[in-house]
C-alpha cells in the first residue's frame, strides 16, 4: 500500500511519528511524508520515508492566503495516487483531507488537539467546525489523544463514536527516554518548561511564580527550551539577568535537561496530548501541570495538578513541591517513570494506531 503522511513540521514527525512510520515500512508499505523541512530530514530518510517538501504557515487560519496549500496537495495527491493518506494538525487535516475527499481517496485524521480556533465561540471556531463536519464525513477514522478532545467532537455533531479512536498521545519510546536518578543535589531546585514559548503554553503564569518564589528566598531556577512563538524575548532577557531563568532556545535533544531537572512544569491552556511531559515522566521526573484533558492524564501520583490560567494556583503547587522531602520527590519521579510505562508506551499506541487503520 502507498501511504502519504501530511504533517506541518519535520521534527515533530520524526520524534513522535517515527516508530509508526517505520512500522508501515516494516508492513511492506510505502511511506511518503509532506511536510516542511525544518529538521531531522536525514533521519526521516533514514528510515526510509520518502519526503516531498511543503512549505506551511503554521499560524492563523485564512484559506484564501492558504490556497497554494490547497493546490499543492490536490496535485501530490493526483500525481502520487496514495492509497491511504494520514494528517496531523489542523491545516493538513482540513486543506489534505478536502482534497482527499473530493478525489475520493481513503484518509485518517489526527487531532493532536484542538488549538486556538476551539478556545472561543466566535466566527473562525464556526467555519472550523463546519469545515471538520465536511471532510470527517468520509473519514475512515479519527484519533484523538484524549477524551476531552474527542468530547468536543461528538458533542458537536463533527462526527460519530463510532468512528472515532482515542490513543493514549502519541506514546513515549521507553528506550529512548530511559529513568535517570533523581539529582541528589537541592541547593537550587531546578523546574524546567519545554515548549513554543507563548501565552496559551502559561508562560506568563509561569513567569509570577517563579518570580514570587524567587522573591521569597527560595533557592529555584526556572530552565526553558523553546523558540519564541509571541514575543517574550524582552522579558526573558530580563529574568535571565536577575537569575530566575536560564534560557537555552530550541533544543534537538532535550534528554540532558530533563535529566539534571528536578520538576517539569507545563501550565498550558489546551493540548492534545503534552508529549513533554510524557517525556518528563519517563525520564523519572515529577510534574506539575494544568488540571485540562492533554495533561492530566499525565499525572498520577507523581505531582500536582494547578487551576488553567491561575498564577497563584501554579505558585501554591510549585511551592508545596520545593518543600516536600527529598524521598517524597524521588517516589514522585519513580511513579512517573511507573505510570509512563503502565499507560503511554510507544509500542502499545503503534500497534493501537496501525489497529484503527486497519494495517
Amino acid at each position: 500500500m502507498k501511504i502519504l503522511v501530511l504533517a506541518n513540521n519535520s521534527g515533530g514527525l520524526y520524534r513522535f511519528r517515527k516508530e509508526l512510520m517505520q512500522k508501515m515500512i516494516e508492513e511492506g508499505h510505502k511511506v511518503y511524508a509532506s511536510t516542511p523541512f525544518d529538521d531531522f530530514i536525514e533521519e526521516l530518510r533514514e528510515i526510509g520515508v520518502c519526503l516531498i517538501e511543503t512549505p506551511i504557515n503554521r499560524r492563523g487560519m485564512n484559506p484564501i492566503k492558504d490556497f497554494g496549500l490547497l493546490m499543492t496537495y490536490y496535485r501530490m495527491i493526483k500525481k502520487l495516487k496514495p492509497d491511504l493518506i494520514v494528517t496531523y494538525t489542523i491545516k493538513p487535516n482540513l486543506y489534505g483531507c478536502t482534497i482527499a475527499r473530493l478525489l475520493n481517496k481513503q484518509y485518517t485524521i489526527n487531532i493532536t488537539g484542538l488549538g486556538t480556533a476551539f478556545q472561543n465561540d466566535g466566527l473562525l471556531k464556526k467555519m472550523v467546525v463546519r469545515w471538520y463536519k465536511f471532510v470527517c464525513k468520509k473519514v475512515k477514522v479519527v484519533f484523538f489523544e484524549n477524551e476531552g478532545n474527542k468530547k468536543v467532537f461528538t458533542s458537536n455533531k463533527i462526527i460519530d463514536e463510532e468512528k472515532c479512536v482515542c490513543l493514549n498521545g502519541a506514546g513515549v519510546n521507553l528506550e529512548d527516554f530511559p529513568y535517570k536518578s533523581y539529582p541528589h543535589d537541592e541547593d537550587t531546585i531546578h523546574f524546567l518548561f519545554i515548549g513554543r514559548i507563548m501565552k496559551e503554553k502559561g508562560i506568563e503564569e509561569l513567569f509570577y511564580a517563579i518570580s514570587k518564589l524567587k522573591d521569597e528566598n527560595y533557592p529555584v531556577v526556572l530552565d526553558i527550551l523553546g523558540g519564541y512563538e509571541d514575543n517574550y524575548k524582552e522579558m526573558i532577557d530580563e529574568y535571565v539577568k536577575k537569575g530566575i531563568v536560564n534560557y537555552f532556545g530550541y533544543q534537538n535533544d532535550v534528554r540532558p535537561f530533563i535529566e539534571q531537572c528536578h520538576c517539569f512544569v507545563l501550565p498550558s491552556y489546551h493540548e492534545g496530548m503534552a508529549n513533554t511531559l510524557l517525556e518528563s515522566a519517563a525520564m523519572g521526573r515529577p510534574l506539575i501541570t494544568s488540571n485540562i484533558h492533554g495533561c492530566l492524564e499525565a499525572v498520577d501520583n507523581n505531582g500536582y495538578l494547578c487551576k488553567v490560567k491561575d498564577s497563584k494556583d501554579l505558585y501554591k503547587n510549585m511551592k508545596k513541591f520545593i518543600e516536600l522531602s527529598h524521598d517524597k520527590k524521588v517516589q514522585m519521579g519513580l511513579n512517573s517513570r511507573k505510570h509512563v510505562e503502565n499507560v503511554f508506551d510507544k509500542k502499545k499506541v503503534v500497534n493501537k494506531t496501525m489497529e484503527g487503520m486497519g494495517l
